[in-house]
């Protein structure tokens, strides 16, 4: 793994056949300069392999998923991990992104999210609120509408999380159109040229 993977590897992961996908293709994502999000085996379309991906900035443009998908298809046709036929999909995390890393945890504190835990916290599994706090254990979530006896605020450990994403708000829109404007400006200084980069936009291939 890369240096700047270190310290920050995902801490929500797949299972099964996923899971043996997953070990085959990030490596290979972390050496061209990629990072895996999630990796997801489907029966939609037949059979799809959904793999999302991003930059370590966070972007990922439709150039981007076209360059993962030639770098990973002769990868997986050698590794096989898949015994039926199946469409390859790469797609970027999208606005309301899975949270998978701490890091992306930390950078959601403030915001409303979904989260599913493995095991009951607090008497139940299924969590809507905001991020009002996160370390290196978990996250502290303000419950969004309470029902009568629920608390306000509950932490979960990061143990205990199955999965997590943000929600769409017109915040959370308008944040990312001005980070996505702000990175673009500074790849034009750097780079000389203008590129459209949608880092939390889904593109697929």
């Amino acid at each position: 793994m890369s240096e700047a993977g270190k310290g920050d590897d995902r801490i929500i992961r797949e299972s099964g056949i996923d899971a043996r996908i997953a070990l085959i293709v990030e490596p290979v994502l972390e050496a061209d300069g990629y990072r895996l999000v999630r990796v997801r085996l489907s029966g939609q379309n037949g059979l799809t392999l959904q793999i999302m991906a991003e930059r370590r900035d966070g972007t990922m443009t439709v150039e981007d998923c076209e360059a993962v998908s030639r770098l990973l298809s002769p990868v997986l046709d050698v590794e096989d991990p898949i015994d039926k036929a199946y469409h390859l999909e790469i797609s970027s995390p999208g606005i309301d992104r899975p949270l998978v890393r701490r890091s992306d945890f930390a950078e959601a504190v403030g915001r409303l999210v979904k989260v599913e835990t493995s095991v009951q916290v607090s008497g139940r599994k299924r969590f809507r609120g905001r991020i009002v706090k996160a370390d290196d254990e978990g996250v502290t979530v303000e419950t969004d509408k309470p029902a009568i006896g629920e608390e306000f605020m509950t932490a979960l450990p990061f143990d205990a999380i199955a999965e997590a994403r943000l929600v769409l708000t017109d915040d959370l829109i308008r944040d990312a159109l001005r980070k996505d404007k702000m990175l673009r400006e500074g790849r034009d200084e750097h780079e000389g040229h203008d590129e459209e980069a949608v880092p939390n936009g889904q593109r697929r291939i």
